[in-house]
């Protein structure tokens, strides 16, 4: 019988019901005291992972008369195997209490149960009982010590156990020279390369592939290339996965001519099974622009699988084709695909970032419908959304969801919360945000600074930025981006240009082409149009269109004619299918009454097909939220809208209010002047949220075009006569009215 349920246990086909009736005999013929057997019965369990870590412990002590170090062998080793790493050192812990000492079969296991875990503290135990012990001269014991201190990103005592190795094979080569790549230490993955082969190990696949994925995911794509031409030039052949480690760096380097070359090299050698591969290339593709040869290697994919839909929707986001991506989402999920949050946290962040935002927050619920759970990356992905179209109570229900699941605390979060609060009018909220945050990092500073600026509050910027400097946050370009905005917004010329010369002489950061630009806005803003002309000029490098725009605007604003021309000409040749410019320069044509002119500019725009952009203005109201469109009748509303109107134009007369009808640039009769500026889309959308909120209920209204001076002033009286606070968030900035004043104090 001993030896029939001896055979039964160690059979490799033995069921875990016939161990359980095995177990069963054992107890009852009382053979639980034969520890050869009963370590034959928990190796099996463990295999089988069908024993807890409770029960391993009970049994242990409690029926085994007398465990050897062989019990806890079997058991160890087959936790290990199964990939159990925190049941492998809960039964090493055992050994101790029972003075069984582990010997260098045994250590590796714990070992790399620790290096998988990134457990430094017990890993140094183990280390220290090791060099007590005297086995740090067995081979495969410092090996796996070395492994664990790598896994734990300590390179140094890597390092150390690395060179006091007698035996080094090519495994553990391949793992100090991957580890320091994936640290980003390239020239010392170099130097122990080239000590590998001089030594006279020669590197395998690991080896390179090792050093291809560190440099790629450490931004040192060039090296990466160049170390993947060094392998083909001394005649290794790259297989799968050295393909999808340099395909990612020939993306960011946006060299399609090396990727084709590689593509062709996958076609020759087979590899275009690889699911890995078809990912990595459609990454590739999309990240060089190429959607032609993106979108044939995607339709040459035999069996779609998640990762190749997940790169190719990508792709099409970074190329602006959102409408097409929505399209091929919609096909798969139509086909009873199954998505994955990655599937889905792509399309939301697609329709986000590409003017979709109604969209997007429709994916979010589709998600949530379909069973996916979202997570720290698709919240930062949807917050966008709501901060675009200034969709407050859909951004505070977001709000709610990552605290009720714990991701708040996630600083990309907690900075998306920020900006999407500052963008729908509540920088006091942004602010509470901010400071609840459990870890900052300089996207949390620059978005609250970011929010200030287009507020217009400058102090407050200001104050934000030295409290940064002196939290020992280093800034970068969007910092002094956020910081020149502000001063822009106030005119502080002064603050400016110090702020300015602060970059390169106390930061060491060179002022890039939107610093000029905010350069040119706050010089040209305060009618200082000829010194801005001069910065512009004394550019070490070619200007923009946002540099000659913010110019073009400004001369505008001043009337400038000469300047005026010489910033739309330019524009004219940077942007030629942009009809904002032309309208911009036919506007200072009529404001000096130069009517000839002014048609001559609407005829070339009508020649080259172009269009003025149509004025538009979001309010949410409730859940939903409203799109007018300047001029446009269709709102279910609009008669009301339109009645409420008149009313308040009669009321805002009575009160000394007259239309501003010289921003009517167009050759027409007063009254139709007044009839034109009664359809801007901003008065609409906050006349309908007037008709559709509680009294003194705060109004939140967006618009896609800066707001004019005669919508602004009858905002103000607005506020005044119906007693609300309205914001109004325009291209330049946010406007905040309240009893007849503007927070921007009539500058803008």
């Amino acid at each position: 019988m001993f030896h029939a349920l001896s055979q039964c246990l160690s059979s490799s086909t033995a069921s875990l019901s016939q161990a359980r009736q095995a177990h069963a005999l054992i107890l009852r013929l009382n053979l639980f005291s034969d520890t050869q057997l009963t370590t034959s019965l928990l190796s099996f369990y463990a295999n089988a992972l069908s024993l807890s870590t409770p029960q391993l412990s009970l049994t242990l002590s409690s029926h085994l008369p007398h465990p050897t170090l062989f019990s806890f062998s079997s058991l160890i080793h087959a936790f290990a195997r199964s990939h159990h790493f925190p049941h492998v050192l809960t039964t090493f812990s055992h050994l101790h209490p029972l003075r069984l000492i582990p010997d260098a079969f045994l250590l590796p296991s714990a070992i790399k149960s620790c290096a998988s875990l990134r457990a430094l503290d017990p890993g140094q135990q183990l280390h220290a009982f090791a060099a007590a012990s005297g086995f740090l001269t067995d081979s495969i014991v410092a090996s796996s010590l070395t492994h664990m201190y790598l896994k734990c990103d300590r390179i140094l005592d890597a390092r150390k156990l690395f060179d006091r190795m007698p035996d080094r094979d090519v495994v553990v080569w391949s793992a100090m020279i991957a580890g320091y790549s994936r640290l980003g230490l390239v020239e010392e993955a170099k130097e122990l390369f080239g000590e590998m082969r001089s030594g006279g190990v020669e590197p395998n696949l690991v080896s390179w592939n090792g050093m291809l994925a560190g440099f790629g995911n450490n931004g040192f794509y060039d090296e990466a290339v160049g170390m993947f031409r060094m392998m083909l030039v001394q005649g290794f052949w790259p297989d799968g996965s050295t393909v999808s480690c340099v395909l990612p760096a020939v993306g960011c380097l946006e060299d399609v001519v090396v990727g084709a070359q590689v593509h062709g090299y996958v076609i020759k050698q087979g590899l275009g099974s690889d699911k890995f591969v078809v990912s990595a290339m459609l990454d590739m593709y999309g990240k060089c622009g190429c959607v032609k040869e993106m979108s044939r290697v995607f339709d040459e994919v035999e069996e779609m699988e998640i990762g190749s839909l997940n790169a190719f929707l990508t792709g099409l986001s970074r190329n602006g084709m959102v409408d097409t991506a929505l399209e091929v989402f919609n096909k798969f999920k139509d086909q009873k695909m199954e998505l994955n949050v990655v599937t889905w946290t792509s399309i939301i962040a697609s329709c986000s970032q590409n003017g979709k935002d109604l969209e997007a927050l429709e994916l979010f619920r589709d998600m949530q419908a379909y069973g996916v759970e979202p997570n720290a990356v698709t919240i930062p992905s949807l917050i966008p959304a709501c901060g675009n179209i200034s969709a407050l109570m859909h951004g505070k229900e977001i709000h709610c969801f990552s605290l009720r699941r714990g991701i708040f605390d996630d600083v990309y979060v907690g900075s998306a919360l920020i900006d999407m609060y500052a963008k729908c009018g509540r920088i006091q909220l942004a602010r509470r945000c901010f400071d609840k945050m459990s870890a900052l990092n300089l996207v949390s500073w620059n978005a609250v600074m970011k929010g200030y600026a287009m507020h217009g509050k400058a102090k407050e910027t200001m104050e934000m930025f030295h409290m940064m400097l002196q939290s020992g946050q280093k800034p970068d370009l969007v910092t002094f981006t956020c910081v020149l905005s502000a001063c822009a917004q106030n005119g502080l010329t002064e603050e400016g240009w110090r702020c300015y010369n602060s970059m390169s002489e106390e930061h060491g950061i060179e002022p890039k082409m939107e610093h000029y630009a905010c350069l040119v806005t706050l010089l040209s803003r305060v009618g200082k149009l000829e010194e801005a002309y001069s910065i512009i000029k004394e550019m070490p490098f070619e200007p923009d269109a946002c540099v000659w725009g913010a110019l073009l605007s400004s001369c505008r604003v001043h009337n400038n004619l000469s300047l005026g021309e010489i910033a739309a000409e330019k524009l004219f040749f940077l942007e030629p299918t942009n009809p904002g410019n032309y309208i911009l320069l036919s506007n200072i044509y009529a404001s000096k009454g130069l009517w000839d002119e002014e048609n001559r500019i609407r005829e070339v725009m009508k020649s080259k097909g172009l269009r003025k952009n149509p004025g538009y203005s979001w309010i949410e109201v409730g859940h939903k939220v409203h799109m007018l469109l300047a001029g446009d009748q269709s709102h279910p509303q609009m008669k009301d809208i339109l009645e409420k109107l008149d009313k308040l134009n009669m009321q805002m007369k009575k009160s000394g209010y007259l239309p501003k009808t010289n921003f009517v640039l167009q050759d027409v009769e007063e009254q139709d002047k007044e009839q034109i500026l009664c359809g801007h889309s901003e008065k609409l959308a906050v006349v309908l949220g007037l008709l559709n909120t509680s009294p003194g209920q705060p109004l939140q209204v967006i618009k896609n075009l800066r707001i004019c001076d005669d919508c602004h002033a009858v905002i103000k009286v607005i506020s005044r006569l119906e007693g609300r606070e309205i914001y109004v968030r325009d291209t330049n900035r946010f406007h905040h009215f309240k009893d007849g004043v503007c927070s921007c104090g009539d500058f803008w």
